[in-house]
């Protein structure tokens, strides 16, 4: 797939470009296979939007990247005294972005959080879902001792304990992030949903532009227990990756996650500590003393695919169903 340029708009504020938006990262998550649409004014750009196309056997799908935490539009504010209105300028901008993309039988982004109201509006004329979901945030402006003082009692013993045994190391090669990430799911028999290539691909890319950290927590032994992987743009420090061993110190991520807010204060942005899927995480990150925050979902399926989808999971589910009868049988007879 032919690779649009992806523009020339600046950062400005929060209307700047993530860094999953960014065409090298996009170029990495990928393989290539992603595009971009614009919205220009002469020959300025004032709006795009990337998206990762791709086959699902007869099927034209674009989701999220692998390792891409949000994308959506950026908009480039008006210039000033336009305020007032500005909410009628990213709608009408929106809309042409939205008219652009391709034709796809499933279409499914999560917003980066600076996509407003008017934006949601546009896609939501379009015929797409748009849901609400959330993410949580620690603001950059608090002194460590304030920071200490945010997190939950039982949060602040874990790291206390950690910090007395564990010791928190750069680790320096993508490979060697990937490899313990991997042992570690494969001890859970579980596969990397994200593909080791692409892992590595990626944190090599962002190691090359310093644009983010990968962090270990090394016992007394120097053993490698646990892991997380930072990245950042010029607005926040993202918790994008952790992995520990099942015999790890029960705080050697919590004391990565407040090694991590210790990086985004010093850099002044705010620290991601990521989206809330399950109330178990919720109950996990929110004692780091963070604030809920709202991101937009949009989703757009045609109802032939729908259709396929739901069949294929009732199957699917049914054949689980099956698997687990066959495996009491034994035990049933007994």
């Amino acid at each position: 797939m032919k690779t649009v340029p992806a523009g020339n708009i600046k950062p400005q504020g929060l209307t700047a470009r993530s860094i999953f938006h960014e065409p090298w990262w996009l170029e990495a998550a990928t393989d290539g296979k992603w595009g971009v649409v614009e919205v220009k004014q002469g020959d300025d750009v004032i709006g795009e939007m990337p998206y990762m196309l791709e086959r699902k056997g007869l099927w034209r799908i674009s989701e999220l990247p692998p390792l891409t935490r949000t994308l959506g539009p950026v908009i480039k504010p008006q210039r000033a005294g336009g305020s007032d209105r500005e909410w009628c300028y990213r709608m009408e901008i929106a809309d042409q972005l939205v008219s652009k993309l391709p034709p796809c039988a499933h279409f499914h982004q999560l917003m980066d959080t600076r996509m407003s109201e008017a934006e949601a509006i546009a896609f939501s004329l379009h015929g797409y879902d748009v849901s609400i979901g959330y993410t949580m945030e620690i603001p950059p402006e608090r002194t460590e001792s304030e920071a200490w003082s945010a997190l939950r009692r039982n949060t602040r013993n874990w790291v206390r304990r950690a910090t007395e045994r564990l010791t928190i190391r750069e680790i320096a090669s993508p490979d060697s992030f990937v490899d313990f990430y991997d042992s570690n799911l494969a001890i859970r028999k579980r596969n990397n949903v994200y593909g080791s290539t692409i892992m590595r691909r990626v944190l090599g890319e962002v190691r090359t532009r310093n644009a983010g950290v990968m962090l270990g927590a090394f016992d007394d032994n120097g053993l490698l227990v646990a892991e997380t992987a930072l990245v950042w743009d010029d607005r926040a420090v993202y918790y994008m990756l952790s992995s520990r061993r099942a015999d790890a110190h029960g705080g050697a991520i919590s004391l990565l996650i407040w090694e991590a807010a210790r990086i985004a204060r010093e850099k002044n942005l705010i620290f991601d500590l990521d989206g809330i899927s399950t109330a178990t995480i919720l109950d996990f990150l929110s004692g780091f003393g963070g604030r809920l925050v709202t991101r937009y979902e949009i989703e757009r399926m045609r109802a032939d695919y729908g259709a396929l989808r739901t069949v294929l999971r009732g199957e699917k589910m049914a054949s689980k169903t099956g698997a687990k009868r066959l495996r009491k049988a034994p035990l049933e007879k007994t």
